[in-house]
């Protein structure tokens, strides 16, 4: 999992990096072992980094955190309530998810990671809500629970065991064009909430399951349903 560059941690007098404890603690309880990397790359080496790393686990879990530069999906225009766009973020993820699809390695994508897996294909994001939507609506995707219409027979569905999950959403962007591969498994109120590649298990969800899975059965089982596919060999090419 790409970490992110914080200022704040606790216990510690200098700049650090840090990596959520929901989603650590919802892959172990799947029976996986997450592991960090840290945003601390080179640009000329990013993408050789990525493959490396890559190629010693088993899986990527792409998570939540600041907005994707518009830069990163050919965007002239940057809105004004973009939201902490950091260039070492954008980089590392974007390279891990390109190495992961190349090698045929099972991906979750959460909130942020969703759009990235997006813009990492091709595909383009909507910057702000309330723009697409209108502010009443796009107010429910922030710090909201509501209910997702997923795809039945989707990766997601399957996973989770229902089309009609609850899911915690905290997010102002969203998928525009679908980046080259992906389909789009969820929605509400006209936003993209899911997306998969058909022929492999990469599935992003624009809510946070981890938020909610250490009491919620149905979003655990999304962590469970991707550490299960890691744990799977990769085929030969």
């Amino acid at each position: 999992m790409p970490s992110r560059l914080t200022d704040t941690a606790d216990t510690w007098r200098v700049p650090a990096t840090a990596l959520g404890r929901p989603y650590q603690e919802a892959i172990i309880r799947g029976g996986g072992i997450p592991l960090a990397v840290p945003p601390l790359v080179a640009d000329d080496e990013v993408d050789d980094v990525a493959i490396a790393v890559m190629a010693r686990v088993d899986g990527l879990c792409l998570p939540g955190g600041p907005d994707v530069s518009p830069e990163e999906y050919g965007a002239e225009r940057h809105h004004p309530r973009l939201i902490k766009v950091c260039h070492d973020h954008d980089a590392i993820d974007l390279a891990l998810t390109r190495a992961a699809i190349a090698q045929d390695k099972p991906v979750l994508a959460i909130c942020r990671g969703h759009q990235v897996l997006n813009v990492a294909l091709g595909g383009t994001l909507h910057q702000h809500l309330p723009e697409i939507i209108g502010k009443r609506a796009a107010a429910g995707h922030f710090r909201h629970h509501h209910d997702i219409d997923v795809v039945a027979g989707s990766k997601a569905a399957a996973a989770m065991g229902t089309t009609r999950p609850s899911g915690h959403c905290v997010h102002h962007q969203a998928i525009d064009k679908l980046g080259d591969g992906l389909v789009a498994t969820a929605w509400s109120d006209d936003v993209i909430e899911g997306v998969e590649l058909p022929d492999r298990w990469v599935v992003g969800v624009q809510w946070h399951p981890e938020d909610t899975a250490a009491g919620d059965p149905v979003q655990q089982a999304l962590f469970d349903a991707f550490v299960a596919a890691a744990r799977q060999p990769v085929a030969s090419p």
